[in-house]
């Protein structure tokens, strides 16, 4: 808590100084309201997506197709991080792209609640544009409000953070994926539109506590660059207009010729950037270990997060058309799945961020490789659980909606050891030249996941196999595995970062 600190620790205009949020800086506040609406908008459209694109009354799409829109929007989303954070760093600051951030991703869902599958389409840019442009910098907001790396209420308020999160993840079904199912497609995302109106609102009136470093651009452009840069931009976007516009116009255009490269993409650029990062010569020796040292943990996120992202695509297809969507005899609508996580999460994030503490007083808390080691496996475990009502589906059966429940339980766990940690560690390994991008590059890992699923469904894999989801399992308890077996390593490489 603030009050614990010397004076010497606590500066004029800091807001560790002021009132606290559950004994956190009271910025936490109104980023933690933020990102609940921004969330709720998200995860509202996000639940609809999938069953929107398989549904008769909406675009009726075959299931594989289904899946790998929705994987590449969700790459998509986490691969616009890191120019996000770009655009942050050099041109506005974090405070202001989350405002423009936010905007954006209003305009798009009343974009989706057009009823044209063009306008969809158009729809689901901006929201990932918006959203690219928000995730890394508030994300980077929440890391200023602490006194550095070296803070120990860091890790428990990423963790309160990650409530918000959830919070307004758990709401965004129950409201738009109802309206959505039951009234109209295009209303509920017309709701989503209102919930980022909400978190617009919020972050505007709030942001007087945020902490001032937010509103600074750390490293903005020269006018040379800047002229540079729109040059740069306004060729590539005029190739790749060309370039569409012919194939469209000879005939040959299919949705693959925009799939497969957003795809391609998604697991090229983590490997460029990370590359370039770890060439840089202008980093010391202690940042360019701590970078060898969190190239290990973003692998084993991307390994996380590409079974994780399937909760809502394969898991909630299979829910769709192989599940039992009742409870106690009354039949809910098959988004409300994506309720599940949500409010586990918000059960289990306050006992998870005081245990941590709690062994940390003790000198027992696990290190961040040790954690990781324990999501990747319990990931794994999680698609072990899947086999199950995957196995009652192929013997002509529904299976009942508390396997799901089960899979979805695991798989909370295992986010909680590895999701608020790694957004944690990533601030404080962050090399101090690329502050707001080292957040994006985090994001990158969703991306390489989630681009993984992508590509396995362009190129008509069924993602609801037995013998695909045992494989996916076993690479993930694999890699958790070997993280744990270089546990020791990776410790040595982050120096005295915890």
């Amino acid at each position: 808590m603030a009050s614990s600190l010397t004076k010497d620790s606590i500066r004029p205009g800091n807001p560790g100084s002021e009132k606290t949020f559950f004994g956190h800086p009271r910025g936490l506040a109104t980023l933690f309201l933020t990102e609940m609406w921004e969330r709720f908008s998200y995860y509202g459209m996000r639940a609809l997506l999938p069953l929107y694109l398989v549904a008769p009354g909406g675009l009726h799409l075959n299931a594989a197709t289904a899946t790998a829109i929705y994987s590449v929007y969700v790459s998509l989303v986490y691969l616009l991080a890191l120019p996000g954070g770009w655009f942050a760093d050099r041109v506005l600051g974090p405070r202001k792209t989350v405002a423009v951030a936010g905007f954006v991703i209003m305009l798009g869902h009343l974009t989706l609640a057009l009823p044209s599958a063009g306008t969809f389409y158009a729809g689901l840019g901006l929201v990932a544009i918006g959203s690219g442009l928000l995730k890394a910098n508030i994300s980077t907001m929440v890391g200023h409000l602490y006194n550095g790396p070296g803070d120990v209420r860091r890790d428990g308020g990423f963790t309160i953070f990650y409530v918000g999160i959830n919070l307004g993840a758990f709401a965004a079904p129950l409201v738009i994926g109802t309206v959505g199912e039951n009234v109209n497609w295009h209303l509920g995302f017309a709701l989503a539109a209102l919930g980022m109106a909400l978190g617009l609102g919020q972050f505007l009136l709030g942001g007087r506590h945020l902490s001032a470093r937010s509103n600074e651009v750390p490293t903005p452009l020269s006018a040379a660059e800047k002229a540079s840069t729109l040059r740069k931009s306004a060729l590539w976007a005029a190739v790749a207009i060309v370039f569409y516009a012919i194939v469209g116009f000879s005939g040959a255009y299919t949705l693959n010729w925009l799939l497969v490269p957003i795809t391609v993409a998604g697991l090229v650029i983590p490997i460029m950037v990370i590359a370039r990062i770890k060439r840089d010569k202008e980093l010391d020796r202690a940042e360019q270990s701590r970078m060898t040292a969190y190239i290990w943990f973003f692998v084993a996120a991307a390994v996380f997060w590409m079974i994780y992202d399937q909760g809502g695509s394969t898991l909630s297809i299979f829910a769709d058309s192989s599940a039992k969507n009742t409870i106690f005899g009354w039949d809910f609508p098959v988004s409300w799945y994506q309720s599940v996580n949500p409010v586990m999460i918000m059960a289990l994030a306050p006992v998870f961020a005081w245990m941590w503490l709690a062994l940390n007083r003790r000198g027992k808390e696990p290190g961040t490789a040790v954690k990781f080691a324990s999501g990747l496996v319990l990931i794994g475990a999680s698609f072990f659980l899947f086999l199950a009502p995957l196995g009652i589906a192929d013997g002509g059966h529904k299976a009942a909606a508390l396997w799901l429940v089960a899979v979805y339980f695991v798989q909370t766990v295992g986010e909680l050891t590895l999701s608020p940690v790694g957004l944690s560690v990533t601030t404080k390994m962050a090399p101090a030249k690329y502050a707001s991008q080292m957040m994006g590059v985090w994001f990158l890992a969703v991306t390489a996941g989630d681009a993984t699923t992508g590509l396995l469904s362009i190129a008509g894999v069924d993602l609801n196999t037995t013998g695909i989801v045992t494989l996916e399992a076993a690479i993930a308890v694999v890699a958790g595995i070997a993280v744990w077996m270089y546990r020791k390593k990776v410790k040595e490489l982050m120096g005295d970062v915890r």
